[in-house]
C-alpha cells in the first residue's frame, strides 16, 4: 500500500495513544457536499449546456453539431479535475429517457407515468366524504 493510501487511525493525547475502530463522524451530508462541489466546478456550464443533481450529469444542446463541442468541454473539465464515469452507468445518444422521476425528451419535460400510475388508477369519489 502507498504512504499516501493509507489513513491516520490513530492519535496521541495526554491520557494516551488511541486509535479508531469506527471512525467519529458519519457521512451525513456527504451528498450535500458533493453537490456542492460539482456545482463550483461546473458553475459556467450549469442551466446552458449540462445539468448537475448529485450524481447524475445531462450534457445538452439544442443542435447537434453543438452537442459534440459540449461533450468535450465536459469531458475536459471531468479530465482537469479528476474525475470520471462509470460507463456501466453511461448513456450516450439518448433522445430521451428517465431522470429523477421525470421523461426528457425532444417534446420537453414530462412527468413519468409509472410515478402517477397508483393516483391514474384511484376510482374517482362516490360520496361527498371521500371527496
Amino acid at each position: 500500500m502507498a504512504e499516501e493510501d493509507k489513513i491516520k487511525t490513530t492519535f496521541t493525547t495526554m491520557w494516551g495513544t488511541f486509535y479508531y475502530q469506527v471512525m467519529p463522524f458519519g457521512l451525513k451530508n456527504a451528498g450535500a457536499t458533493y453537490q456542492r462541489a460539482m456545482v463550483m466546478l461546473f458553475h459556467d456550464m450549469m442551466h446552458k449546456e449540462i445539468e448537475v443533481y448529485v450524481d447524475d450529469m445531462i450534457a445538452k444542446s439544442k443542435e447537434g453539431e453543438d452537442h459534440l463541442v459540449n461533450l468535450g468541454r465536459l469531458f475536459d473539465r471531468l479530465k482537469e479535475y479528476k474525475l470520471r464515469f462509470n460507463p456501466a452507468k453511461c448513456t450516450f445518444s439518448a433522445r430521451s429517457g428517465k431522470l429523477l422521476g421525470f421523461v426528457v425528451s425532444e417534446r420537453g419535460i414530462e412527468v413519468d407515468p409509472d410515478k402517477i400510475k397508483a393516483i391514474r388508477e384511484l376510482p374517482p369519489p362516490s360520496s361527498v366524504r371521500e371527496i
